[in-house]
């Protein structure tokens, strides 16, 4: 028996639920998989698209959306660095922190970041504009360092280039 949609919010101040407009799409989405459990991530990323983080609220929603528990969409929130339990700020950067990028300057980008920016791993600026954050890999060893910002790879930075990025971002 599938389990009901669960009613769509007005926006992201009603409780943490998806728009209207973002269950439509979702219903489809969520028909496309053989177990409705197996669309939770592309959910779950349309979700935090739409309201920024996926605080427990949503993830209860997504849990009745999808017909799962609520501890199960939060053990897929906090295994994927990418999915944001908490807020973030407008801009999020996530600098690799493995070994490869770190005997390639990855560590001083990081600390250059830190010092930049004010804050410290997984901090957010005064201004809401960024959030740091530290990646395990990123699965791009031989361009270290990498970084992503919103979710876009850059490769063999150096402080200067990240600067730029930076100043582009705002």
């Amino acid at each position: 028996m599938a389990a009901a949609t669960p009613t769509p919010a007005a926006g992201p101040q009603a409780g943490g639920a998806p728009s209207a407009a973002l269950v439509a799409q979702l219903t489809p989405l969520k028909a496309h998989y053989p177990h409705a459990k197996a669309a939770m991530v592309p959910v779950l990323r349309a979700v935090q698209a739409e309201l920024g983080w996926l605080g427990p609220a949503t993830q209860a929603w997504v849990a009745q959306f999808l017909g799962v528990t609520a501890l199960e969409v939060h053990e897929v929130v906090s295994f994927y660095p990418m999915l944001y339990d908490k807020p973030v700020g407008q801009h999020v950067i996530h600098v690799c922190r493995t070994l490869s990028c770190d005997a390639c300057g990855g560590k001083e980008l990081f600390e250059h970041l830190c010092s930049k920016l004010g804050v410290g791993r997984g901090g957010t600026t005064q201004d809401g504009r960024f959030t740091l954050k530290a990646a395990e890999c990123l699965a791009s060893c031989g361009t270290a360092p990498v970084v992503l910002i919103d979710n876009e790879r850059h490769e063999n930075l150096t402080h200067e280039q990240l600067d730029k990025l930076l100043e582009a971002a705002q």
